[in-house]
């Protein structure tokens, strides 16, 4: 799919089907998307199927009103924001003589584009051959049978269809023992930075929500941040400070959205479950946006899926909090109406990324989650042991430190420090 090709936009509304999103809604997601590859929308609209056709899903007189508005407009390419089977595709676009595309399609040329690292490029590939297998169109009917051995005794070759099947699976089962490996190495990453004593914090949220901007304002860092649906797709991990704790690490992870491709849940399952190591999880909601109740139903059935909140979003594994962004976009009556129902809701903060609001009162409320099990241990460890006591120093908050006689080893040193449980754990290994 070339930039800047022209698109005609169709939002189908099925009768009878329930959706999440309204057909408005769904619409400017589908024109978001398309703006994100670089396509130039000539056209949207929403079509109301009532009745599902098998072989095109549109009806033959919509289908002629879709050939005149590609005419109309210039449009070379459509975008249909729904799946399409692999036989509809090809009879849509034998009878509008343009190439069409499907939600799937769309949403896997978008991280085909956008997957910097080779994790990301593995993921992206082994979902892009998952779809495209079963939709290998006849295109190579001057190949249709080889002949195979010599002379009589060869029967007929395997078609030529066939050949890429296997070249296909063949290369899928090589992507999926890559990425295991680079789920063994994510996972071996994961465990060393558990038994460090840094706790992880993983932004979560829906496309475009804000999860970048947040990001680099809280570390300062230079992620790619654009009012674009998928902006971001490799997970990046940065050091923050916290009030009362020394270093925490920031994780930003893939957006996810409605109607996420199955081929690509699998695929990114490996990056997702970055999210289920973490110790606080912030949940970063576009509240300027009219669907986005809809939206955080979304984002809690992902994380049901990866286990770590029940199937009604109620309980939690790994505390979640919200932040209720993009507040400045928001008029000021709304905004205070957001602040109660926050401070009603107690896990929930107004801020807004961009301009910086509320931000302190959201890193001392994460550090609050952080550091609310913590409890004053008392230690007495020789003062020979420089490697413990640094790491008390380091690592907790040393309330006080007196020498208390002699030991086996030296002169004792007494100290009183603040510890989290997994801090203890991590201590009593050194």
């Amino acid at each position: 799919m070339t930039r800047g090709a022209r698109a005609l936009v169709l939002c189908p509304d099925i009768r009878g089907q329930a959706y999440a999103i309204d057909a408005a809604e769904r619409l400017e997601e589908a024109c978001g998307l398309a703006l994100a590859i670089g396509v130039v929308i000539a056209d949207a609209r929403v079509v109301t199927v009532r009745a599902m056709r098998p072989g095109t899903l549109f009806g033959s007189g919509q289908i002629e009103q879709i050939a005149t508005d590609c005419e109309l407009h210039d449009a070379e390419l459509v975008i249909v924001d729904g799946a399409l089977s692999p036989i509809q595709q090809r009879n849509l676009e034998e009878k509008l003589k343009r190439k069409v595309i499907d939600r799937t399609g769309l949403i896997l040329e978008i991280f085909g584009e956008r997957a910097a690292t080779a994790e990301g490029r593995l993921q992206v590939e082994l979902a892009h051959l998952d779809y495209q297998q079963s939709r290998l169109v006849r295109s190579w009917t001057h190949l249709e049978r080889q002949r195979g051995g010599f002379g009589f005794l060869g029967g007929p070759g395997e078609t030529q269809i066939e050949a890429d099947r296997r070249m296909i699976r063949q290369r899928m089962a090589r992507l999926r023992k890559e990425l295991e490996q680079v789920r063994r190495t994510r996972g071996l990453h994961r465990e060393r930075r558990g038994r460090a004593p840094w706790p992880v914090i993983a932004l979560v949220g829906y496309t475009n929500a804000g999860k970048s901007t947040l990001f680099n304002r809280l570390t300062g860092a230079e992620v790619m941040a654009e009012d674009l649906l998928f902006a971001t797709l490799d997970p990046t991990m940065r050091a923050i400070e916290l009030p009362g704790v020394e270093k925490a690490i920031l994780s930003d992870t893939v957006g996810f959205i409605s109607d996420l491709p199955t081929q690509l849940v699998a695929a990114f399952r490996a990056t997702l479950e970055e999210v289920t190591g973490a110790d606080v999880i912030l949940h970063v909601r576009d509240m300027a946006n009219p669907a986005h109740e809809a939206q955080k139903k979304q984002v809690l059935s992902v994380l049901a899926e990866l286990g770590i909140v029940d199937g009604e979003g109620e309980t939690s594994s790994i505390p979640i909090i919200e932040a209720w962004n993009k507040v400045d976009l928001v008029e000021s009556e709304r905004a205070a109406e957001l602040r109660e129902m926050a401070s009603v809701q107690g896990d929930a903060l107004v801020i807004s990324a961009l301009t910086g609001d509320g931000i302190e009162a959201l890193l001392e409320r994460v550090a609050g989650l952080l550091t609310r099990e913590a409890r004053i241990c008392e230690f007495e460890l020789p003062m020979s042991d420089g490697k413990r006591l640094a790491w008390l120093h380091a690592h907790g908050e040393v309330l006080s430190e007196e020498a208390c006689g002699e030991g086996e080893k030296g002169p004792l040193a007494r100290l009183s420090v603040r510890l989290t449980p997994k801090q203890v754990g991590q201590f009593s290994r050194l």
